[in-house]
């Protein structure tokens, strides 16, 4: 039987690893990038630098939006609106009672053109839904009961639903939220500076400071290598403590094997001298030579247990107790039978 235990240990480790690895990856570039003081300096910054290597960059300032988007439950201003819809009800299960579910009815995202102003100057941020980091306030959360009608209500509780009502949750990027963004900084051709996902690196929203990502990102860095070495350290345990028994296991038939070959010549071995004696004599002395049936395990009383369901009848009720595996066929015992004889 494969390890499977240690094996999903291992595997764990080293996906932990690789999370640890990336985040420490993480980490490190955003130590080198390009720190943005005023938003004013960004496009001068770019005339000197993107001539040579795409410039990655952070930046910070309040959002904004020439056209945003106005929210329908808790009147909020944002860029970045989403909106889910859950149906909750009661289920009917097979056990006679009733269980609380819900479904997704509806799940939409809005989001309208925004930057980052500091004050000094504007900066747009695309593709902002895809950045890392990125965390949406709950504006509203509101539950709408299920008013349905009475031919309704008794179609849905012959089908085991009881309906309750539909959840309705507005998430939201409101205007004027404090935001870090790292990212890329080009210009169009209209001299439209905007931060935008870099071909490879890093792309990050947040609303906490360059430094206190940085330092979260250590954190969970070093959180992952401490977990990857707990789970190798338990994964090695694990497969050493298998190995260990795989080989006692064959050790102890190998064992079985030699004892039950030595028998058997011990045994063929009285036979002869019983058959050499008859031959000798002219008198039949086999009842008096005859070598009686031993355990093929302690090789001092007879056999009288039967391995079931192999039916292999080769050693006594006291070394059948210590068995899994009949020492013959090595099927696995399920039940020892005791035996009598006349």
């Amino acid at each position: 039987m494969a390890p499977w235990g240690g094996l999903s240990c291992c595997l764990s480790a080293a996906a932990l690893y690789l999370l640890g690895r990336s985040s420490g990856r993480d980490a490190e570039v955003l130590k080198s990038v390009t720190r943005v003081n005023q938003l004013k300096d960004l496009a001068q910054l770019l005339d000197t630098a993107s001539k040579v290597l795409p410039l990655v960059v952070t930046i910070s300032g309040r959002v904004g939006s020439d056209a945003p988007i106005n929210c329908e439950y808790s009147g909020l201003r944002g860029v970045i609106v989403e909106e889910t819809a859950e149906q909750h009800f009661l289920k009917h299960n097979d056990a006679g009672s009733w269980i609380q579910d819900s479904a997704l009815m509806l799940s939409m995202c809005k989001e309208v053109p925004w930057y980052l102003d500091d004050g000094s100057g504007r900066t747009f941020v695309v593709g902002g839904r895809g950045a890392t980091g990125l965390v949406l306030t709950v504006g509203s959360e509101v539950f709408e009961e299920a008013g349905r009608s009475f031919v309704r209500g008794t179609l849905d509780y012959l089908q085991g639903l009881k309906m309750l009502g539909v959840k309705r949750i507005e998430r939201v990027l409101p205007v004027g939220t404090p935001l870090t963004v790292v990212g890329e900084a080009v210009k169009d051709d209209i001299g439209t500076v905007r931060i935008q996902r870099p071909h490879k690196g890093p792309f990050y929203i947040s609303h906490k400071t360059i430094d206190q990502l940085i330092a979260n990102l250590g954190r969970w860095a070093r959180w992952y290598k401490y977990a990857s070495m707990g789970f190798t350290a338990v994964g090695v345990y694990l497969l050493v403590k298998h190995a260990f028994h795989y080989v006692m296991e064959r050790k102890r038939h190998w064992e079985l094997r030699r004892k039950v070959l030595d028998a058997a010549a011990k045994r063929a071995g009285h036979e002869d001298e019983g058959s050499n004696a008859t031959a000798e004599n002219g008198v039949d002395n086999k009842k008096d030579h005859l070598m009686p049936d031993l355990c093929v395990i302690c090789l001092e009383q007879e056999y009288n247990s039967v391995f079931v369901p192999c039916g292999h009848m080769c050693c006594c009720m006291t070394c059948s107790s210590h068995l899994t595996n009949c020492p013959l066929c090595r099927r696995r015992i399920e039940q020892v039978v005791k035996t009598f004889r006349h």
